[in-house]
């Protein structure tokens, strides 16, 4: 008998579940968003660096700003994109990815959504190796290959990809993959 009163009662509050699932469901509705791009922070940098046409002034870009970013960590992989317009000025920077010691996860869809929508027309491409020893690994020359193919059909250039180790015994510490020959032509 008191099986009956419970499913009496179940029958009683089963179209009010029914109706609280359904008013759930219809407020988790997807509603689409508006986007812009935002600056970040001003980078005041003198007029000889706001151009980059060598990978000198693409290092000395990046130590003058990258470790000032406060998601930067010199003991892990930083991979950062520099966003030029076609007289190769530097309109700004990306923080794209943070890795370990030694590896770092860099996919085309990261690296050119900032070129796209800061209106770029290249990037220059570049990382830390928190080793200190800036010669690019295979992984390295790899991923660099299919930046180069991404934006080849993003119509936007690759300009160069710099590899940051640490300066010493008059060596500049960095490395161009450009310079090192692993770009195609």
């Amino acid at each position: 008998m008191k099986s009956d009163s419970c499913q009496a009662t179940n029958d009683l509050f089963q179209p009010a579940l029914l109706d609280t699932a359904k008013q759930r469901a219809s407020s988790r509705v997807f509603n689409p968003k508006e986007f812009k791009l935002l600056a970040l922070r001003e980078c005041p940098t003198p007029s000889q660096m706001q151009l980059c046409d060598t990978p000198d002034k693409a290092a000395a870009y990046w130590r003058e700003h990258i470790p000032a970013n406060p998601h930067f960590n010199r003991d892990v992989e930083c991979f950062v994109v520099l966003l030029v317009n076609t007289r190769r000025k530097i309109l700004g920077h990306c923080f794209i990815s943070t890795g370990t010691l030694d590896t770092l996860l860099v996919h085309p869809r990261e690296v050119f959504r900032p070129a796209i929508i800061g209106a770029a027309a290249a990037v220059v491409l570049m990382h830390n190796h928190p080793s200190g020893d800036p010669s690019p690994s295979e992984a390295d020359i790899k991923v660099t290959r299919d930046l180069i193919r991404a934006g080849q059909l993003l119509k936007i250039e690759v300009l160069d990809h710099v590899v940051i180790g640490q300066p010493d015994n008059g060596q500049n510490g960095y490395a161009s993959l450009r310079e090192l020959g692993y770009f195609y032509s």
